[in-house]
């Protein structure tokens, strides 16, 4: 009898085993045919090399810039060079591929460097790369209910957290003030031109938390909005949202189950009201 139940949890063991071998390879070769997807993606775009540009530095908060030895001289326009070399970006070869490319996202400095894709639903690209071929890999797409023009209030857009540090993974490094003030700007280049987002806040959210929400029909409700992302950051960046300009929510997972989500938000400056300017 013991010799019998010996060998059936042996049986089993070895089942489980060569199980968990063949999930482990299944998920590198998910793994290795997502790098060369998404390589091919930049290939076809012929994303600009970023090499030789300056590394980008966080804004210095206008209360703490030093003073001006002649204010009545007028300012040089700055010209933010990650910007200038996105602006031009051409979508033609990823659409020939996936209609619902929106264009391009990047964190300079990281490898965050993807196409940006919008569908009906957010299951679709959960499981799908750019080129629809199911994967765990995914894509990086935006939350289906916003404005593909970026004019929302609240702008989301999920990807994976992958174990080998591709996709959103690289986000949970934010959550270091260091990390931040080294990757300080989000870029998304659609077929308007290039949007710089200065990143102000980092942290875990329930996956039903308030930054998930999308309806700011007044002021209050936006200003509400910017006070509980600010007051939830691990980070304090400086960087303080206006209730007329643009946040932009990137999530992915904690790593922790599926109870949380973790959350990096930046702001696209919008023009102030005529009321406030004045």
């Amino acid at each position: 009898m013991k010799k019998t139940i010996r060998k059936i949890l042996i049986v089993v063991l070895a089942a489980v085993f060569i199980g968990s071998i063949a999930m482990m390879l299944r998920q590198n070769m998910q793994y290795r045919q997502g790098e060369e997807e998404y390589a091919e993606a930049e290939s076809l775009v012929e994303l600009p090399d970023f090499s030789q540009l300056p590394a980008p530095t966080p804004t210095v908060p206008e209360e703490q810039a030093p003073q001006e030895s002649a204010p009545e001289e007028e300012k040089p326009v700055y010209v933010d060079p990650y910007a200038e070399v996105l602006r031009n970006m051409d979508f033609t070869a990823l659409r020939e591929v996936n209609s619902d490319i929106l264009g391009w996202i990047v964190i300079p400095g990281t490898p965050i460097s993807y196409p940006l894709i919008q569908g009906t639903d957010n299951d679709y690209y959960l499981n799908h790369t750019w080129k629809k071929a199911k994967s765990v890999v995914g894509s990086i797409y935006m939350e289906c209910q916003n404005d593909p023009a970026l004019t929302d209030f609240n702008t989301i857009i999920y990807g994976h957290r992958m174990n080998n540090g591709s996709m959103f993974a690289s986000l949970k490094y934010f959550k270091d003030k260091s990390y931040w003030q080294q990757h300080p700007y989000v870029y998304i280049t659609d077929d308007n031109g290039s949007h710089t987002y200065e990143i102000f806040a980092a942290y875990e959210v329930p996956i039903d938390g308030d930054t998930y929400y999308l309806g700011f029909p007044a002021e209050d409700s936006r200003q509400e909005f910017i006070d509980y992302c600010l007051g939830q950051s691990v980070i304090q960046t400086g960087v303080v949202p206006q209730t007329y300009d643009r946040i932009l929510t990137l999530s992915t997972c904690t790593g922790r189950g599926h109870a949380t989500r973790w959350v990096v938000q930046a702001v696209m400056r919008g023009e102030a009201p005529a009321e406030e300017a004045a």
